[in-house]
């Protein structure tokens, strides 16, 4: 039986509105193969523009295509994706 995949990533440092802006790095998004991730706004986030959003996240939608290959770990600058 395959292992069920989790992804944790950390939004203290990636998304958000804070350190790291994700859709001007994405580089999880640009090395991933199985395409898992989604990158959306924050879901909730109140803005001082709601037309013109500046909290952004990336959320792995489909962990289990997740090949466990870590191109994603490797990728990240901030160190924010963790694959369990």
């Amino acid at each position: 039986m395959r292992k069920k995949n989790k992804i944790k990533i950390n939004y203290a440092v990636c998304g958000d509105g804070n350190t790291i802006d994700p859709r001007h790095c994405a580089k999880c998004l640009q090395v991933c193969k199985p395409a898992i991730f989604l990158l959306h706004q924050t879901v909730g986030a109140s803005e001082k523009n709601p037309l013109d959003p500046q909290k952004w996240r990336v959320t792995p939608l489909w962990p289990s295509l997740c090949n466990r290959c870590m191109a994603c770990v490797e990728a990240c600058p901030e160190k924010a994706i963790e694959v369990l």
